[in-house]
């Protein structure tokens, strides 16, 4: 005997197993093969079928049945008798063929096995067995069932099955030993057997070792040692989702979706029957997961069925999927539904069968929205039934309330189906804006969806590519694009980020829009982010008004990036609640300063600056954050305060008491503040002295000379006011008469009037003082001082009428102050003139609407009145004896 055959004899209770060397284990086919099982005495025909049955396999059931199992009833036999009976056990096809059943042929290529000990004399044992490896990889099983019914069906069947799965050494598997097979029972019913022995995935590719063993009665049938390998008898799982639709070619298309994940490529076996005017069935296999059925009809069903195995032929072919149905309608569109975008072509073909008759496609017409009729030159006949419109240069869809598209409507030259295609029209072009940080180490880019919101059950993503330097000329869309995770904002745009970034690198990206019918790019842009910087705003940014010149000076310090000459952008404005901005531009890349005019000196400004590339590239920085300026002493005031004078004491005296009256003055005046007010006073024998007085804005002192002048200076942290007014306190000029006339017109509780005439004179006058003041309060004297060239003046205050005022107005000369004219009230006669004058300006509007509003009602009556009189005069030519009355003369009379 051969090194590579070798016999192992085990001896297990009364059975005696003879067990060949592994290459002699029978090798099973992939999916289906036949257990025979009988006496050694019996001939190969006799074999095959127990006596009085015939060899053809088919009569074993039906009448046949009844035969074999009357003999089995009626042999007599006991079990004594027939427990040292031999049956010998082979694999054949269904006619037997390739099956020998000799033990004692050691040489022979099937195995024989011993059964033992209730055996039947002249009755075979044949079973179908097919055996699959599940589609998931998991499980193996083997399905029994006998060609004849069981004749042992009045006992208590039991199949068991023993399997190993023996490691691989140099392409043979090691030779079993008994300890090493496992044994799972078979879960069996009156007609058939199922057995399930688990196999690890990482196992698929071994040999599986198995024989089975069949007890019924108390007799035992073993089979001969089977060796397969689980991964060539998988057995797919039938697809899933099989599906159908009507391309836009026109075609049927079949899909389904392969639920077996096996290591390992499917072919596809589609059947389905098609009823329409004739009825077609067809069976095809194909590698794909789709088929397609050409010569679609409407009004056609179709009903369709598929399976699926391995590409290599092997293995065995899953079950058929579920029966899926599908009907086509009666006017058919292809495409049914075109996603497409702005300013592209698209066109729908339709088949119309109507009452069973298919409509000739020259007897087609074309809606849009049922509102609109589609022109004929957009028409093209396909063939004989089916006729095309094509749309060019598209324009977007406008959304109708609930509906996102327009609906295209094929229709014959009576009527139009229900039925319609649709078209979703989308404007892509997205703008896609993007800018590297200050830092130049990330660059975010942000989009808006709102073109394309109308699309619903769309999902957007940007997709791009990277250059390794700089951008091309011309953006186009690649293939192999990556996918960038962008997230929506509050504001309603999307926001990617890309880190880290090659600056000197172009990106090319766009806008994916992917929905159901298809996928749209937007328009690609190709982004540098070295050109798309946004600086860090300036730092270090300080403002302030500079002493003596006056003007609003900014500096700042650049950014450390990028490291491009900058452009700077300042900003300033008077500090408040709304800031009216003002801007200056300076161009000067190595400028770091900046010196401003404004308006007022003594105002706090708020300031900040910005930068951007000098080239134009990038964005504008933020501002920077905001600088203000402190209100301090930037000039000596501008002038000294207004003032006036109040006289105490006896007039005929030569000595009186004076009091200066000054207004503080505002800060663009005192530039910015007043310290303290010095009064200067100059006479003809003391000479000059000073007198400081603080922040008072009055001082008393007494004027005992003929003429005495003064000068109030405001003084604050840089020096005195430069230009000041004089007053000078004359005894000679304080008879001086030049007011010849004063009158005081009140025009409202608020406002009076002082008009005056002033007589000529050889002194220079400087300006006009007028005083006022009601002499039933103790309120005090209120003063103006007003130009030397006016006649009239307006005095805004709050007068009672019933109270007496006093109003005078003072003359001052460059000599001294003159004589005052002073009235006590207001001018009566003047009063009266007034309000006539005033009356007329209320009275005449109202006479001369009076009178447009009589004349409008004459010219309505004189119409009317004509129609009263004249309405039933008969028409002269009528009438005979209206002929020759003159009625026009008649109704000029009237």
């Amino acid at each position: 005997m051969t090194c590579q055959k070798f016999y192992v004899v085990l001896l297990h209770w009364e059975f005696l197993y003879v067990i060949t060397a592994l290459n002699l284990a029978y090798p099973t086919s992939p999916w289906r093969f036949k257990l025979f099982c009988a006496p050694p005495s019996t001939t190969d025909d006799s074999f095959l079928s127990p006596a009085g049955v015939p060899n053809n396999t088919s009569s074993l059931k039906g009448a046949s049945e009844a035969l074999v199992e009357a003999k089995f009833n009626s042999t007599g036999i006991y079990v004594s008798e027939l427990s040292k009976t031999i049956f010998h056990c082979c694999f054949g096809n269904e006619q037997g063929q390739n099956c020998s059943a000799l033990t004692g042929n050691t040489e022979g290529k099937t195995l024989a096995s011993v059964v033992k000990p209730l055996v039947f004399r002249q009755l075979g044992v044949n079973w179908d067995i097919e055996c699959w490896m599940k589609g998931d990889l998991t499980l193996f099983i083997c399905h029994m069932e006998p060609l004849l019914k069981n004749p042992f069906k009045n006992y208590d069947s039991k199949v068991h099955l023993l399997y190993d799965l023996p490691e691989v050494i140099d392409d043979l598997p090691l030779p079993p030993l008994k300890d090493s097979f496992q044994t799972v029972q078979c879960n069996c019913s009156v007609q058939e057997c199922e057995c399930h022995v688990p196999v690890p995935r990482a196992k698929v590719n071994y040999a599986l070792l198995m024989y089975l063993e069949i007890t019924s009665a108390g007799v035992s049938f073993q089979s001969p040692l089977m060796s397969l390998q689980p991964m060539l008898v998988v057995k797919p799982d039938p697809p899933l989702g099989l599906r159908m639709e009507v391309t836009d070619d026109g075609n049927l298309k079949i899909s389904w979706d392969s639920q077996t994940k096996a290591p390992f490529p499917l072919q596809y076996q589609v059947k389905y029957l098609e009823n329409s005017t004739i009825v077609r069935e067809a069976a095809e296999i194909v590698s794909d997961t789709s088929l397609l059925v050409d010569s679609v009809l409407p009004g056609s069903s179709y009903e369709v069925q598929v399976r699926s195995k391995r590409l290599d032929g092997s293995g065995v072919w899953s079950d058929w999927s579920l029966p899926q149905l599908f009907t086509t309608q009666d006017v058919m569109y292809f495409p049914p539904k075109i996603l497409t975008s702005v300013g592209s072509n698209a066109s729908f073909c339709c088949i119309y069968k109507n009452e069973n008759q298919t409509i000739s496609s020259k007897q087609i017409v074309w809606w849009m929205n049922l509102a609109e009729k589609i022109p004929e030159t957009q028409y093209n006949t396909v063939s004989d039934h089916i006729s095309k419109v094509t749309f060019s240069n598209l324009k977007a869809t406008r959304p109708r309330g609930k509906f996102t598209y327009d609906a295209v409507y094929c229709c014959n030259e009576q009527a139009c189906h229900h039925r319609y295609a649709e078209l979703y029209v989308i404007d892509v072009n997205i703008n896609i804006s993007c800018e590297t940080d200050g830092y130049l180490t990330k660059m975010t880019c942000r989009w808006s969806p709102s073109t394309i919101q109308s699309l619903v059950g769309s999902t957007v993503q940007l997709r791009y590519h990277r250059r390794s330097l700089y951008c091309p000329d011309n953006p186009s869309i690649r293939p192999t694009s990556e996918l960038k995770n962008c997230v929506l904002q509050t504001d309603g745009f999307y926001e990617c980020v890309f880190q880290p970034i090659f600056l000197l690198s172009g990106y090319t990206m766009w806008i994916r829009i992917n929905h159901s019918l298809g996928s749209l790019d937007s328009p690609p842009t190709c982004v540098l982010p070295d050109s798309v910087v946004k600086p860090l705003p300036p730092s270090n940014v300080k403002a302030e008004i500079t002493i003596n010149t006056g003007l609003l000076k900014v500096s700042w310090e650049k950014p450390v990036f990028p490291e491009n000459n900058l452009q700077f952008q300042i900003r300033y404005g008077l500090n408040g609640k709304e800031i009216q901005w003002k801007t200056h531009e300076v161009f000067d890349a190595k400028s770091k300063s900046a010196s401003l005019p404004v308006s007022d000196l003594c105002a706090v400004y708020v300031v900040q600056v910005r930068c951007r590339r000098l080239d134009g590239l990038g964005y504008w920085s933020n501002w920077s954050s905001p600088a203000y300026t402190l209100v301090m002493d930037v000039k000596v005031p501008m002038r000294g305060p207004e003032f006036w004078r109040i006289m105490d004491g006896d007039i005929t005296k030569k000595e009186r008491n004076v009091t200066l009256l000054w207004k503080p003055l505002m800060k663009n005046d005192s530039l910015c503040s007043v310290r303290r007010y010095v009064v200067k006073h100059r006479t003809a024998h003391n000479g000059t002295w000073s007198q400081d007085v603080g922040n008072q804005t009055n001082l008393t002192f007494l004027w005992a000379e003929s003429a005495h002048t003064v000068t109030v200076l405001a003084i604050n942290s840089i020096g005195a006011s430069l230009v000041n007014f004089n007053l000078t306190f004359s005894w000679p000029m304080s008879k001086v008469n030049a007011v010849q006339s004063l009158s005081a017109y009140p025009l409202s509780s608020s406002c009076v009037i002082l008009s005056w005439t002033l007589s000529p004179n050889d002194y220079s006058l400087l300006y006009l003082v007028i005083e006022w003041k009601n002499l039933n309060d103790d309120d005090g004297m209120k003063w103006l001082r007003i130009p030397s060239n006016v006649n009239k003046y307006y005095i805004h205050d709050n007068f009672i009428p019933i109270e007496k005022y006093q109003f005078s107005l003072y003359p001052v000369f460059m000599e001294g102050v003159g004589k005052p004219k002073i009235i006590n009230g207001f001018t009566k006669d003047d009063i009266a003139k007034q309000q006539n004058d005033a009356g007329l300006y209320v009275i005449v509007p109202i006479i001369i609407s009076s009178c447009v509003l009589l004349l409008g009602t004459l010219l309505i009556s004189h119409q009317r009145m004509k129609k009263l009189f004249w309405d039933d005069v008969p028409n002269p030519k009528n009438c005979s004896w209206a002929q020759g009355l003159n009625f026009q003369k008649r109704a000029d009379t009237l």
